[in-house]
C-alpha cells in the first residue's frame, strides 16, 4: 500500500513507438513554438499601441495570456514524456500541473464571460458603453476572475495532497485530479462533494452571463436593422466560435475520464483528450486577430513599417 509520502505517478497511456518518437517529439515542440510566438505577438501589438487599450482588447490579451499559462503547462510536461522510455512524473509536478491546467479552464470559461458581458453592452446599450464598461472595470474583471479561479483550485488542490494513496497508475497523458482522486484510499467524501460544487461554480458561473448576453444580443438583432444584426454577428462569431470549441474539447475529456471509452480507438482518444489544450491555444489568437478589425490593420501596419524601414 502506498501513503500520502507518495513520490510518483506512472502515466499509464502512453505506448512505446520507438524512433517514431522523435518525430512526434519535433511535431509537438513546433506546434508549442507557433502557440507561443502567435500569442505573445498579439499580446505585445495590443499592449504597444495606444488605440487598443480599450476593455475588448483588455480581455483578448487576458485570454491570449491564458493560452500561453495553459500550453506551458502541458507542451513542457509533454516533450519530456515523449522522449522518456518510463512514463513518470513526480508527485509535487504532478499536483502542479493539476493546478495549472484547472485553472487554465477556469479562467477560459470565465475570460469568455466577461467577454460575452463586453458584447452585450456594446451591441445592446452602445450609449452607456464608454460609462459602463471602463478600462478600471476591465482591469477589476480580469483581476477578480483569475484571482478566484487561483483560489478556487488551491482549495482543490490541498483536499488533494492530504489524501493517502494505494495506486499510482494515473490512464492519462498527463495528471488528471478525477484521475488522482481515484487511486486515494482514504475518505475522499470531501474531495468529492467540493469537487460536485466546483464543477457546478464552473460551470454555472460563466454560463449565467453568457446566456443573459446572448439572449438580449438576440432579442436586439431580430428587432434591429440588417447593420446591427451585421455588426452583431461580426462581433459575437469569433467569441461563440472559441467558446463551442473549448466546450467541445472540456466535455469530451470529462466524459472520458468517467466512462469506458475503450470502444473509441485509441488514437482518436489521445487526440481529443489534449484537444482543447492544443486547439484552442492556437484557434484565439488566429481567429480573433484575424476577425477583429483593428487588430488586423495594426498588425498591417506592423509588418508594412518593419519592410519599409528594413530597405
Amino acid at each position: 500500500m502506498l501513503n500520502s509520502t507518495l513520490s510518483y505517478f506512472i502515466l499509464g497511456a502512453y505506448v512505446h513507438v520507438g524512433n517514431v518518437k522523435y518525430l512526434y517529439f519535433m511535431l509537438t515542440a513546433m506546434l508549442y513554438i507557433v502557440i507561443v510566438i502567435v500569442n505573445i505577438s498579439l499580446i505585445v501589438v495590443i499592449c504597444m499601441n495606444r488605440s487598443l487599450h480599450e476593455p475588448m482588447y483588455l480581455f483578448l490579451c487576458s485570454l491570449f495570456v491564458n493560452e500561453l499559462y495553459g500550453s506551458t503547462g502541458l507542451f513542457p510536461f509533454l516533450l519530456v514524456q515523449i522522449l522518456s522510455d518510463i512514463h513518470t512524473v513526480s508527485a509535487p509536478l504532478c499536483f502542479l500541473q493539476i493546478f495549472c491546467l484547472y485553472t487554465y479552464v477556469h479562467v477560459e470559461f470565465c475570460n469568455l464571460a466577461v467577454m460575452s458581458y463586453d458584447r452585450y453592452l456594446a451591441i445592446c446599450c452602445p450609449l452607456e458603453y464608454n460609462t459602463r464598461m471602463t478600462f478600471n472595470k476591465a482591469v477589476i474583471f480580469i483581476a477578480v476572475l483569475w484571482f478566484y479561479s487561483f483560489v478556487k483550485f488551491l482549495i482543490t488542490l490541498s483536499l488533494n495532497i492530504r489524501l493517502t494513496f494505494c495506486g499510482n497508475i494515473i490512464n492519462s497523458l498527463y495528471c488528471h485530479n478525477y484521475l488522482v482522486v481515484k487511486l486515494a484510499c482514504s475518505d475522499t467524501e470531501v474531495n468529492n462533494v467540493y469537487g460536485l460544487f466546483g464543477t457546478v461554480l464552473t460551470i454555472l458561473v460563466p454560463l449565467l452571463p453568457i446566456l443573459y448576453s446572448y439572449m438580449k444580443i438576440l432579442k436586439v438583432c431580430f428587432s434591429g436593422c440588417k447593420q446591427t444584426r451585421q455588426r452583431a454577428v461580426s462581433t459575437c462569431t469569433p467569441h461563440l466560435t472559441s467558446l463551442l470549441n473549448f466546450s467541445f474539447g472540456c466535455c469530451f475529456e470529462i466524459v472520458q475520464s468517467r466512462f469506458d471509452m475503450t470502444s473509441v480507438p485509441r488514437v482518436l482518444r489521445i487526440s481529443l483528450s489534449l484537444y482543447f489544450l492544443i486547439i484552442q491555444p492556437l484557434l484565439n489568437p488566429i481567429m480573433f486577430g484575424l476577425q477583429m478589425s483593428k487588430i488586423r490593420n495594426t498588425c498591417k501596419h506592423i509588418l508594412c513599417y518593419k519592410m519599409l524601414t528594413s530597405r
